[in-house]
Parts: C-alpha cells; sequence; structure tokens
C-alpha cells in the first residue's frame, strides 16, 4: 500500500474519505445503541392496557412510565393527561407534537449517514479523474517516452480512490437503511400505543 504521499492529488480524497468513514462509523454505532429500546416495551404496555380498561388507571399510568421507550413516554403523557381531564382534539394536537418530535429524535443523524452514502463514490470518482488527468499529463510531458509500468502505476493508484469510496459508501447506504426502518418501527409503536389507548378510553366512555 503506498503512502499517501505517492498517491498524488488522490491523496487528500483518501484523507477526507478516511474522515467520513469514522464518521458514519461513530453515528451508526452511537444510532444502533440509541435505537435499540425503541420497541420495547410491549408486553409491559399491553399490560397495563388492561388496568386501564379495569380502571386502575393510576397504576396504568406508572406502569408505562416506568418504560424507556418513545411509545411509553408518549402514551405515558397520554394517560396522565386523560386522567386530569385534558382531552378532545387539543390533546390529540399535543400527543401528535410529541410524537413527531420523538421520530425526529430517532431519525436525527441518519440523513449524515445518506449524505455520506451519496457523496462518498463521488468523492471517490473525483480522486480517480484527478489522478487520471495527472498520469496522462505526466506521459505527455514524457512525450510518449514514460516507463508502462510508472504509467501504470499512477493509474492503479488513481482507480483506489474510486474504491475508497464505495467502501465508505456502502456501509454508510446500509447503516442509513436499517436505522431509518428502525426509527419508523419506533414511530409505528407510538401511533399502536396511542390508538389502544383512545380505543379503551372511548369505549370506557360509553
Amino acid at each position: 500500500m503506498p503512502g499517501l504521499e505517492n498517491l498524488g492529488t488522490g491523496g487528500p480524497i483518501i484523507v477526507l474519505l478516511g474522515l467520513l468513514s469514522l464518521l458514519s462509523l461513530t453515528v451508526i454505532v452511537v444510532k444502533v445503541i440509541r435505537l435499540a429500546p425503541v420497541r420495547a416495551g410491549g408486553p409491559a404496555r399491553d399490560a397495563a392496557f388492561v388496568q386501564w380498561s379495569g380502571g386502575d388507571k393510576k397504576s396504568a399510568q406508572q406502569a408505562v412510565a416506568a418504560g424507556k421507550s418513545p411509545a411509553d413516554r408518549v402514551c405515558a403523557y397520554a394517560m396522565q393527561a386523560l386522567i386530569d381531564g385534558f382531552k378532545g382534539p387539543a390533546l390529540m394536537a399535543e400527543l401528535t407534537r410529541r410524537g413527531n418530535q420523538e421520530f425526529a429524535v430517532m431519525n436525527s443523524w441518519i440523513r449524515v449517514l445518506e449524505l455520506i452514502a451519496m457523496i462518498s463514490p463521488l468523492l471517490g470518482l473525483l480522486g480517480t479523474v484527478t489522478g487520471m488527468i495527472q498520469s496522462f499529463q505526466e506521459l505527455e510531458l514524457a512525450q510518449g517516452a514514460a516507463n508502462a509500468s510508472v504509467l501504470a502505476g499512477g493509474i492503479w493508484q488513481a482507480l483506489l480512490t474510486t474504491a475508497a469510496g464505495l467502501l465508505v459508501a456502502i456501509p454508510a447506504a446500509i447503516g442509513a437503511s436499517l436505522l431509518s426502518g428502525r426509527a419508523e418501527a419506533g414511530a409505528q409503536s407510538i401511533e399502536n400505543a396511542v390508538g389502544n389507548l383512545m380505543v379503551l378510553e372511548e369505549r370506557g366512555a360509553h
């Protein structure tokens, strides 16, 4: 593997791609940890809904409030609001706001991964093009007398930036897709939890 000083115009791009790779892997690890609990607590919420429908609303709210998932937080707020007599369109608007806020937090930094996945191959291609230009300029300056092995070496070093760009882009694209799906699943859990609670409350009111 040649040193960066031997990569010509591709050296700075390799460094930039290395930094993007480090950022990408850091974001993936952090988001995996933070999104791990977004679908947790389903059985506990179901048990709390049984308590709620049985009339033990305070215990149900306390059980849900002890959860760690976004659905638990939104559902716990909804239960407390209903206990306090806050109902109707105003409550639904507030729950929608809180749900959107939770989703924004779950979805944060995923756009960065998508951006890295998009620009890394372009940076790699830029390094290849500039490296090829440099190689053929050297051939022109040598008036066709350049050693073929030297020219080939320059070309493969230029192509190395494209490979580096793809190596950075592929994990970022996979990570963005999987993490986005996880965030959407968390949002669905919020919607399901609130929907179930509102159905139970409506039935209890009649």
